[in-house]
Formats: C-alpha cells, structure tokens, sequence
C-alpha cells in the first residue's frame, strides 16, 4: 500500500470517527434526562452499597422514593441515625427516631449442644446443604448449618462461624437483611438494637423431639410463659415467642428456662 492509500485511509477512519462523536453528543443531549438536584444530595448523603435492605433496587431509587415521599428519610438501614438526620435535613423535615434493628441468628446448636448425624463433605454453602438428606447434616433440622452463607453476604464484617453456629456482632450490623434473604433456614430476623432478651431457638417440634436432636432446644413447656409479668412471651407450635415491644428486659424468662433456650441479645 502506498503512502496515499494510507492518507485516505486515516482520513476516513478520522472523520468516521468525528461524525460518530458529534452523533452520540447531539443524541445524549437530545435525550438528556434531567435530575432533581434533591435527589442527587440525596444519593450522596446515602452509603453506595446498593444492597436492597431499604426494599428499593439500590440507592438511587430509594433517593427517588425519598423524595417523591415514597419513603421515610430513615429508609436507609445502612446509614443509620447519621444518614436519616442529614437527609432529613436536606428534605427540610424531622428525622424519624424509628429504633435502630439488627439481625439475631435464632439458633444455639453449638457443636456441643446437638451433633451431625453424617460426615458431610460437600459445598461449604448452606444453600447447598439444604438440599442434602435431612436438609443437612446436623441433627437438628431447624438449626444454623454452619456453612457461612450469611456470612459471604454481608458487607459489613458483622458475621462470624462461632462454634458451628453463625454469631452476629450488633455493632458492626447495619440491619440490610441481606443474611436474612441468604439463610436456607431462615433462622435469622430482625429485631431491635435495644432487645434484652430473645429466644435462640427456632424447632417447631414437640419436646421429646427437640430433646433428641439439641440441648439447648425450645421444648414449649410455657414456664417463661408463666413467669413473665408483661405476658411478653407466647407458645405457638410448640416454639415460644417474644414480643419486644412488650419485653421489659426483666429477665426472668431466660432464668426459668430449663433448656437455656432464652438468652440476653
């Protein structure tokens, strides 16, 4: 090829090339949507972690909802009180003094409370153990695996495997439910920061059953029942309940328990 050929051809590649870019500059402002400038200090004052927790498909919609007043300025479980209190500010409105959550793993089948009933040595991931016989090789069909899914899945460091069981740091938890979506058990729920006591079992067995797989299992009895002076705590399917917004943090169910199945938050 001679030097003119190669001209020409640099020629209309360059001007090819000029034409696209003037295009896509006359296009993009053509069909420039403009933003609310609300919305944008919104998505700057939210973390970027696009998690979900919020119930929205990531930090830009939330903005959105927040400012159409779809959503609470608290929306963000991320952020926190910090980031409520400076969108708020931005909206020109009370920040929501709703009570902070985290999530709390309703199991306490450590290694030494219940046992496996096989060698299992297939994928650490729980999702996957629950489609093995007996959804999984723990004796107690209701209980943390141990696998660690929770784990993987949460951004914010807040999940351990303690003793075969997944322990949850309150303070490093931001409540974004991503734990709560990722357990094939759904063991793990939300509840508030400020709960004093729960109940670290979720077998919907009757006693004897529980007894046979785990020693720290709810057995139903009603004793907490009995002994709670707010009627904060309920036995439904054999598995007892409480209610926080009733709970006064006395402790008395927790020290009634003969399974040591209620234990502090």
């Amino acid at each position: 090829m001679n030097i003119t050929g190669i001209i020409i051809a640099v020629s209309v590649v360059g001007g090819v090339g000029l034409l696209i870019g003037i295009f896509l500059s006359v296009f993009g402002s053509y069909f420039s949507v403009e933003t609310n400038p609300v919305t944008d200090r919104i998505i700057e004052a939210l973390p970027g972690n696009n998690c979900g927790g919020c119930g929205y498909a990531g930090c830009n919609a939330l903005a959105e909802a927040i400012t159409n007043g779809e959503a609470p300025v608290s929306g963000c479980p991320v952020g926190g009180e910090s980031v409520a209190r400076e969108i708020a500010e931005i909206m020109g409105v009370e920040a929501d003094t709703s009570d902070k959550m985290i999530a709390h793993v309703k199991c306490n089948g450590t290694c030494e409370m219940t046992f496996n009933n096989y060698n299992y040595e297939g994928v650490s991931d729980c999702r996957m153990a629950n489609f093995v016989p007996a959804g999984g090789p723990k004796s107690c069909d209701y209980g943390c695996m141990g696998f660690g899914t929770c784990v993987s899945v949460c951004e914010f460091g807040a999940i351990s495997i303690v003793d075969g069981v997944a322990h949850i740091d309150k303070d490093k938890c931001r409540a974004c439910g991503m734990c709560v979506d990722a357990c094939p058990k759904h063991i793990i729920e939300m509840i508030p920061y400020k709960a004093k006591y729960v109940v670290d079992c979720m077998n919907r067995d009757k006693g004897p059953l529980v007894m046979k797989v785990c020693k720290a299992g709810c057995i139903g009895c009603g004793l907490c029942v009995k002994e709670c002076p707010k009627e904060a705590i309920t036995v439904t399917d054999s598995l007892a309940r409480i209610d926080q917004d009733k709970c006064v943090g006395c402790g008395l169910c927790a020290k009634k328990c003969p399974k040591n199945a209620i234990g502090s938050a």
